[in-house]
């Protein structure tokens, strides 16, 4: 689809905006492909907005004929807080016909680029799923795919749409949707038979990343150490949090991967609870079974803290 030279220039100039989403690394190499052969004129390039998007449609499109998925961002961006677009994004972005967003706000810095091309088709895959409200002003909490029963939910609108979008590989998207809704059903029983019942519900998180994790899986998030990612709580906030931990006699504390642990670390020493690692699936390897893989090692981790 042949974009206009002064779309491409209204483009670059929207560089500038900055989303509100939640990562801190800005620098994105070449894009990332399912599909590395020269694209044939028929190719259909879908671009999917960050990590937990490419790979849920990885899964969707595979062994689709002529059809190639590009993330917008590394798989090392993390979250989208404090990111900033570049040209290679916009690059991305214009040579591609679909784009795959999470939705709930989690892309709302695209807003402007996105109406500046009107042949994008748009897949929002959390239309449709109940938001949990963030605290205070914040806004709706963004992080739906840490529900498994919700990641279900965006695969089947994602498969959906791409079959109505694509109808020669229709039966293809939707025999792959199936598939892998399947795997996702298998990994809810699976997490739902280890942690149903545990005797220690109470969590203390890095930041607001598992509500919908929470939620689905009858845990009480009780503390969070950092509600913005990289910016430290202060003293008053350390404080309530560690009196928070003591009173409730708390055993384990969440930090994530793609942060350091220097605040829980700290209230780890005050309190005597424990430190382990919960990944919020933003960063990881680019494999089509990467979310399970990383869901199931959530389940061990959470297995061993809530014992």
């Amino acid at each position: 689809m042949k974009k206009s030279k002064l779309v491409w220039v209204v483009l670059v100039s929207l560089l500038v905006l900055v989303l509100s989403g939640c990562g801190t690394n800005n620098e994105v190499k070449p894009i990332i492909s399912q599909n590395t052969d020269t694209k044939t004129e028929r190719s259909l390039t879908i671009a999917a907005s960050f990590y937990p998007m490419y790979i849920f449609t990885l899964n969707i499109t595979r062994d689709v004929p002529d059809v190639n998925v590009v993330s917008l961002t590394k798989p090392t961006t993390g979250c989208l807080h404090d990111y900033a677009v570049t040209p290679d994004d916009m690059k991305n972005l214009e040579g591609a016909q679909i784009l795959v967003i999470n939705g709930a706000g989690m892309e709302s810095f695209m807003d402007k680029v996105i109406s500046q091309i009107p042949d994008l088709k748009v897949i929002d895959s959390s239309q449709g799923i109940p938001l949990i409200q963030g605290d205070g002003d914040e806004g709706d909490n963004p992080h739906v795919w840490l529900s498994v029963t919700n990641a279900i939910a965006q695969v089947k609108t994602i498969g959906a749409q791409l079959a109505s979008l694509d109808p020669p590989h229709a039966s293809k998207y939707q025999e792959n949707t199936q598939a892998y809704i399947e795997k996702l059903e298998a990994l809810r029983t699976k997490m739902h038979q280890t942690l149903d019942g545990v005797q220690q519900p109470n969590i203390v998180t890095f930041h607001e990343a598992f509500p919908y994790f929470a939620k689905e899986f009858n845990l009480n998030t009780v503390g969070v150490i950092e509600r913005e990612p990289g910016s430290a709580p202060s003293a008053k906030e350390l404080s309530e949090t560690i009196e928070q931990i003591k009173t409730l006699e708390i055993k384990a504390l969440f930090a994530e991967p793609q942060y350091p642990t220097k605040a829980a670390d700290t209230i780890a020493k005050e309190t005597g609870a424990k430190v382990y690692i919960l990944d919020p699936i933003v960063t990881g390897p680019m494999e089509a079974d990467a979310y399970v893989n990383l869901m199931e090692s959530n389940l061990i981790t959470l297995q061993e803290a809530l014992k």
